[in-house]
């Protein structure tokens, strides 16, 4: 058993309100056979599929993989937030990094939400940006760190779209008692995740990369030729690309060591029509303070969509159970609303938070562990390795010369061990410490 076959169908996307509401996309032909190509990508999320479309719009011949639907894995699951910045703050930054990293840091960041923009813009993709996001601080401390924290980006990095909120006018956005205050954010924002994806792998196609579906890779043959194998057919490249984040297994181990993948959930109510004033006041997204983040937003059709703990073994637990319980703590007048859609989805993280970005040979490159902070990001890094494999590495060697620690004990004790350390956090969540 592994993430890529417990909780789903072969082939299929997850019953998710996402899928329900997904833009049709027929599903493409299993890799059968030999082929050959300039770059191979191996999975077929934000990273890959911009990996893909950028190469093609260089004149590279692309191979995609995907185990089971283009946009199958997190990228089709997630709750859509783009965010500003990296997952780290700027001080965290500044003190890994040096303050002129720090600022190239936050300069990609931005590109990277500008470029989610510019593509649904550039590719007529029917998908809707809508811009705003709350941080909900749970403590005065959070919300002394969230305005000191606005106060920087405005001062020392020229960002003035954060808007600080003490308790009042939080509650005037969100009404829920649980929250001190925070801030609002009017330069990030939200979108449908799965609709991007497919969006991403629509434009991909119409520059000239095949996408293959129902194609799992399971062996790489490494040498200035890479050979990559999957059960029906086999791919001869001059590059590879591991894009398969928190469903990459253990295809390659210096991966592996650095990044964890865990399990995250979303339940979608039944259209809330004028309760939905109750909920949120303006169209706006929601992430809070917790450690184990709960994010949330309403969809279109006034559904609240939440998300919220985590599990860390291959099989998902009572979805409902789990993620009805931080929901009714926000919105405890909600108790009664009935769950239509519930979903779980595997995305990954590293030990510092930062994405992980490797050159595993001279000619096989990986980006993944976005930390729940990808589509952003994630969409970014796929036009930084199309960059790297055209031979302009400036913004890969940036991330990848970011300190990337293996998890302790290596890849056989890292569940382990990272459920006893998300056991604490969680403790000190409940606590308010």
């Amino acid at each position: 058993m592994d993430l890529l076959s417990a909780n789903d169908r072969p082939g299929q996307y997850p019953a998710s309100y996402y899928a329900a509401t997904a833009t049709p996309s027929q599903p493409r032909p299993h890799l059968k056979g030999a082929a050959r190509a300039d770059v191979c990508i191996i999975g077929g999320g934000y990273t890959g599929l911009s990996a893909a479309l950028h190469l093609a719009e260089r004149g590279y011949d692309v191979i995609l993989l995907e185990a089971h639907r283009a946009g199958f894995g997190a990228s089709g699951r997630n709750g859509g937030q783009v965010g500003s910045g990296q997952r780290l703050d700027q001080d965290a930054l500044e003190r890994m990094a040096g303050r002129e990293n720090a600022r190239r840091l936050w300069d990609l960041s931005q590109d990277a939400k500008a470029l989610v923009r510019g593509l649904i813009d550039k590719h007529r993709m029917p998908v809707t940006f809508h811009p705003g996001i709350v941080h909900a601080c749970l403590s005065d401390a959070d919300v002394r760190h969230a305005r000191h924290a606005a106060e920087k980006l405005a001062r020392d990095y020229g960002y003035d779209q954060i808007t600080p909120l003490d308790r009042d006018g939080l509650c005037a956005i969100l009404p829920s008692p649980l929250y001190r205050g925070g801030d609002i954010d009017r330069g990030a924002g939200y979108l449908h995740p799965l609709n991007f994806a497919i969006g991403l792998a629509q434009a991909a196609e119409a520059a000239g990369a095949r996408i293959f579906e129902g194609s799992r890779v399971h062996h790489i043959q490494h040498g200035t030729r890479p050979i990559v194998q999957t059960g029906q057919g086999r791919v001869e490249c001059d590059h590879v690309i591991l894009a398969g984040n928190g469903y990459l297994g253990h295809l390659e181990m210096k991966v592996a060591a650095r990044v964890m993948p865990i399990n995250n959930f979303i339940i979608a109510t039944e259209p809330l029509g004028a309760d939905a004033a109750r909920v949120l006041r303006e169209p706006v997204a929601v992430a809070d303070s917790r450690f184990v983040v709960n994010y949330w937003h309403l969809s279109e059709d006034n559904r609240l969509l939440f998300g919220g703990g985590e599990s860390y073994g291959y099989r998902f637990p009572d979805i409902v159970k789990t993620v009805r319980k931080p929901m009714l703590e926000v919105y405890p007048h909600l108790r009664d609303v009935r769950i239509d859609h519930a979903w779980g989805g595997t995305l990954a993280i590293t030990m510092n938070r930062m994405p992980c970005f490797l050159r595993v040979t001279p000619n096989v490159l990986s980006a993944s562990g976005y930390s729940g902070h990808g589509v952003a990001m994630a969409t970014m890094a796929g036009k930084i390795l199309a960059e790297s494999v055209a031979g302009q590495a400036e913004r890969f060697d940036l991330m990848a010369g970011l300190p990337m620690p293996r998890f302790p004990g290596g890849v056989g004790l890292r569940w382990p061990l990272l459920v006893l350390a998300m056991t604490w956090f969680s403790i000190r969540d409940r606590l308010g410490v």
